[in-house]
């Protein structure tokens, strides 16, 4: 499966960016999908599981600032985030599980985005 991301970019505390995670495979056949983040001299952090609407997950550093979603019809995971602080720069990458009916076993990833908070 190949995963690209997009929408990253540089904004000033409080401010909101969507990021887009578009898939090769068809997203019908992904359980789940995940967005990561890593920010300088930090352990990768996972900040944001969905598999459907109603299953939804959230780290405590970003909860009620962003909203996972996906489209299944358009094969892309969004990732909306308001009041956007200085730590939350990083850089921000999707992952997905094995496709089901895929030979492969492993989870994907996308190439990340830098995302850029300023005080």
């Amino acid at each position: 499966v190949k995963l690209v991301e997009s929408g990253g970019g540089w904004v000033q505390s409080g401010g909101s960016l969507r990021l887009t995670c578009t898939s090769s495979v068809e997203m019908i056949r992904i359980e789940e999908m995940r967005w990561y983040r890593e920010a300088p001299g930090k352990q990768r952090e996972l900040i944001a599981r969905i598999r459907t609407a109603d299953f939804t997950v959230y780290a405590d550093s970003v909860k009620g600032r962003f909203t996972v979603s996906r489209d299944n019809a358009k094969n892309t995971l969004f990732l909306q985030m308001d009041a956007l602080k200085p730590e939350d720069t990083a850089v921000y990458s999707c992952n997905a599980d094995p496709p089901v009916g895929a030979l492969a076993d492993h989870d994907s990833w996308g190439q990340g985005v830098q995302v850029t908070v300023s005080s």
